[in-house]
């Protein structure tokens, strides 16, 4: 009987034993080569993580692969700049690009920007290329103003206050302003802004040739105004690249009034002769009815005199009868 323990006990260890080692060698199969690549460029992750890491259904090539860039770029684990394997697994699995991460961590410790982990994280997973947006602090980029893939137009119109029409393109110098970039507005927004300043500035001028010799005063006062206030970019310089003269609006515009003028004028010259045509029609109408209230009296008049002579109120029709008033 104790044989018979002894000998069921052997078997389940064997058994233990050998699904121990069936088990190490799955995990060596699946994970041997990751594993290698991790501790041969000093960047160790553990069989017991790798495996975690496949149960998270996470995937441990591209986590080994940002633990090695950090790792070759000279980033401590879990310094201040650093990367710890669960900060890499939670990017992941938030649905973050943990590879553009590491590359824009790497790209602002060799620019001396203060950014660790969280923040660039943050930044990824707000929608941001957050490579992009450390590129962009060190080598500011330009945008045109206006762009033309916003929009049709390849100047901005202003006028002065002597009705020149002005035609202008810009060019806005920016950088990014990482301290802003989550919640900061966009580039669409810089461009608006800044269109809108020149027009301002272009506008409050009293005539267009000082624009003309001086062109640097228009990109100086738009400067002034702080157009880069709550966004994801701070403006380095605006430069005028062009401008064009353009129509004379104020002539152009004082002739339509001019024109405009004249056709009231005329409406109102029209409506008098309209009124006075109208009165004059109104007294012929009157004048047509007092003849005819005439006509109507004189017809009663012959009437009268024959009821007169048929009641006798007419004795004589002899001249010198004195006794009638009329000498009737």
């Amino acid at each position: 009987m104790d044989n018979d323990f002894v000998l069921l006990a052997i078997r389940i260890g064997i058994a233990a034993a050998g699904l121990f080692l069936l088990a190490v060698l799955l995990a060596v199969i699946n994970f041997g080569a990751i594993w290698f690549q991790a501790l041969a460029s000093g960047a160790p992750v553990s069989f017991v993580q790798l495996i975690g890491m496949k149960f998270r259904r996470v995937d441990a090539a591209r986590i080994v692969k940002s633990k090695i860039m950090a790792h070759q770029a000279g980033l401590q684990s879990r310094g201040k700049n650093g990367i710890a394997t669960q900060d890499l697994e939670a990017h992941y699995l938030a649905g973050g690009n943990i590879e553009q991460v590491t590359q824009a961590i790497i790209a602002a410790e060799r620019a001396g920007i203060d950014m660790d982990f969280d923040r660039a994280a943050a930044i990824d997973l707000a929608g941001r290329d957050v490579l992009e947006a450390v590129k962009t602090s060190v080598y500011p980029r330009v945008i045109d103003c206006p762009d033309t893939s916003f929009t049709d137009k390849t100047t901005l119109s202003a006028i002065s206050k002597d009705g020149i029409e002005l035609r202008v393109r810009a060019r806005v110098t920016v950088r990014t302003n990482l301290d802003q970039l989550i919640g900061g507005a966009t580039e669409e927004t810089i461009i608006a802004r800044v269109g809108e300043g020149i027009i301002t500035s272009i506008g409050s001028t009293a005539t267009y040739l000082e624009v003309m010799e001086t062109p640097d005063r228009i990109s100086k006062a738009v400067l002034d105004r702080a157009l880069d206030s709550n966004t994801a970019f701070e403006i380095v310089s605006i430069d005028i690249a062009d401008i064009d003269i353009g129509s004379n609006i104020g002539a152009r515009l004082q002739a339509d009034q001019a024109e405009a003028d004249t056709r009231v004028a005329q409406a109102l010259a029209e409506k008098r002769r309209a009124e006075a045509v109208a009165v004059e029609q109104e007294n012929k109408a009157r004048v047509v009815a007092n003849r005819a209230l005439l006509v109507a009296a004189e017809a009663t008049v012959p009437q009268a005199m024959a009821e007169a002579f048929i009641v006798g109120n007419i004795a004589s029709l002899d001249p010198e009868a004195a006794d009638h008033p009329l000498g009737l």
